[in-house]
């Protein structure tokens, strides 16, 4: 009996083991793919910004710090592709640190050099890679290795796209260059972007790519409109527009990373892909503070300076000499004394002064600053005398004007005796000493086609403010940033507010997280459909909006979302504030 016992636990072993291994073989065979980690490292819009901003906060980027951080990159993501979506050579308007051909020429050269150390593996043709012309950029094309591309526009040896394998995944690549280019370029063939997009995309798939990325300089509402009309488009790299917006955003299945300005920030964004679709992503950008060292090899090729701005010492005057030369040197001297008084209030909590004050500190290294506090008897005795109406204000000694940057400043000061004062448009307000102070009201600004107002409005909701929307009326034509359509939900909703205020910010929540739908009606619930459109196309309508935007105008609130407190304070913020936050701001 034992030796039947063991001969079919033999055979039940050796028919599970089959068994086992069939499943597991079959398992093998018919496996889904699984999903693939692949990362990208993006820049833009540099404009061969060579050293940290000259910001009065935040003073980052820089390509020393830019090299360190990709090497440190590189080694955390083994296979990361470097990319820049275009707009890296000096010179043009949009670079504010352009001096002269020479200079920017220099500027640019050395920048070349320095991504091709840090190991770019593709960088668009934009426009403003032809500021020196298209012999210029052949003939660096030629000289560099880096991958210069461009779909639409060839000049020399750049390519219409490249595929690179990273992590078993081959990612086809491509660039677009903006048509305002042609100017530049005279004798270079351009061709419409979205037809180049339709030539080479099947070209890279046929070729193997299982990814398509495009780093396209075109600007982000023609991006739109193009990824609208072309797909298979998986990631868009933004280019030809000022860092505006988050790192990241998708538009149907495509996935938009939007560059730092001037290279302040690496982007970096890590994907998951699963049968060639993205399936999850992470996207965020990567500050280059001083906190990040200085990379020697950059460095041995980089001149001490440029220009005079970037001979910067507290309390001294630096100028340039021999500047964009690797004998380029920084030699300082004192500066003068100029008088700045800052009146502000002790209780304000966001009359924050800081940044205005290291700008001047910036531009003008010998301002001697000092402090009065209203309502304290000086400082009270000066509002009253320069007919201050706001708070912070900032008070420059009359000996500014001897100074040389005194000529860029001078359009944003009020003359005011015997002192200058930075008007309120240029600094901002964050207290109206005029207004009379309403404890507990709480106004609030903002857009409903932002798309963080939906959480803006679940947060703030308790706190009961009175809405305005950022529309503006002038001769008696009503505009928004949204157009027409904007300005159409602006008026039904203000008559939603007079008729049915009980439902009022129902309404308001439902268009915010449907503002793209015409269909508005779907968020009336018991309301009268035709008593809101009688109202929001008639003279009522005009009127009641014009009601709602009377702040806006008196204030000059022209973005938000901003806050007035206590009819008062006023204050904006980035992104949406926690209820806790607005809790502590508010019961201070």
């Amino acid at each position: 009996m034992k030796r039947i016992a063991c001969f079919v636990s033999r055979m039940f072993n050796v028919a599970l083991c089959s068994v086992i291994l069939f499943i597991g073989c079959n398992m093998l065979s018919a496996a889904p793919a699984f999903a693939k980690d692949i990362t990208f490292l993006f820049t833009g819009e540099t404009h061969a910004m060579l050293y940290p901003c000259s910001c009065p906060i935040e003073r980052d980027g820089g390509i020393a710090r830019r090299a360190t951080l990709l090497k440190q990159l590189k080694k955390k993501y083994p296979g990361a592709l470097v990319l820049d979506s275009g707009g890296f050579f000096a010179g043009g308007v949009l670079d504010e640190y352009a001096q002269n051909t020479e200079l920017d020429t220099q500027r640019t050269l050395v920048n070349l050099r320095a991504m091709e150390l840090m190991g770019y593996d593709a960088v668009a043709i934009g426009d403003e890679e032809l500021n020196f012309g298209a012999d210029f950029l052949k003939d660096n094309i030629n000289k560099t290795k880096l991958n210069f591309i461009s779909a639409n526009c060839r000049i020399d040896k750049s390519l219409p796209y490249i595929i690179k394998e990273t992590d078993g995944v081959k990612v086809g690549i491509t660039a677009l260059t903006t048509l305002s280019a042609m100017e530049k370029a005279k004798g270079v063939k351009f061709i419409d972007p979205k037809q180049a997009l339709m030539q080479v995309i099947p070209e890279m798939r046929k070729n193997g790519a299982d990814i398509i990325l495009v780093l396209s300089h075109l600007g982000e509402s023609e991006d739109l409109n193009l990824l609208n009309e072309v797909k298979g488009i998986n990631v868009l790299i933004t280019g030809h527009s000022i860092g505006k917006g988050d790192v990241s955003s998708k538009a149907g299945d495509t996935l938009i990373l939007r560059p730092s300005w001037q290279g302040r920030k690496i982007g970096r964004a890590t994907l998951d892909i699963k049968n060639n679709k993205i399936v999850n992503y992470k996207v965020e950008g990567l500050r280059l503070s001083d906190k990040i060292a200085d990379d020697q090899t950059i460095l041995s090729i980089l001149p001490r300076c440029f220009s005079d701005a970037g001979c910067k010492k507290e309390g001294l005057v630096g100028v340039c000499q021999e500047a964009g030369t690797l004998n380029a040197k920084c030699v300082f001297s004192e500066a003068d004394k100029i008088e700045l008084q800052v009146i502000t209030l002790r209780s304000c909590k966001v009359c924050d002064t800081s940044a205005v004050v290291n700008f001047l500190k910036m531009q003008f290294p010998g301002i001697s600053i000092s402090y009065l506090y209203y309502p304290e008897k000086k400082a009270e005795e000066l509002v009253k005398k320069l007919n201050i109406t706001g708070l912070p204000a900032y008070l420059l000694g009359k000996e500014i004007a001897k100074e040389s940057l005194f000529a860029g400043l001078k359009a944003n000061l009020d003359d005011k005796g015997n002192v200058f004062m930075l008007k309120p448009s240029f600094v901002g307000l964050s207290y109206f000493i005029s207004r009379e102070k309403i404890k507990g009201k709480l106004d609030i600004f903002f857009s409903l086609n932002d798309k963080t107002t939906p959480e803006l409005l679940a947060v703030i909701k308790d706190f009961k403010p009175q809405v305005h929307f950022l529309a503006a009326q002038e001769d008696g034509k009503f505009s928004a940033r949204g157009g027409n359509l904007e300005v159409e939900e602006y008026l039904r909703c203000a008559c939603v507010e007079k008729y049915y205020p009980d439902n009022y910010w129902d309404y308001l929540s439902c268009r915010a997280k449907n503002i793209n739908s015409s269909w508005w009606q779907d968020c009336l619930g018991n309301m009268d459909e035709q008593k809101i459109k009688t109202c929001a196309r008639g003279e009522e309508g005009q009127a009641l909006l014009g009601e709602n935007i009377k702040l806006n105008k008196e204030l000059k609130v022209m973005i938000g979302p901003a806050y007035l407190v206590d009819n008062q304070e006023i204050f904006g913020t980035k992104g949406v504030p926690s209820k806790e936050e607005l809790k502590k701001l508010f019961k201070r």
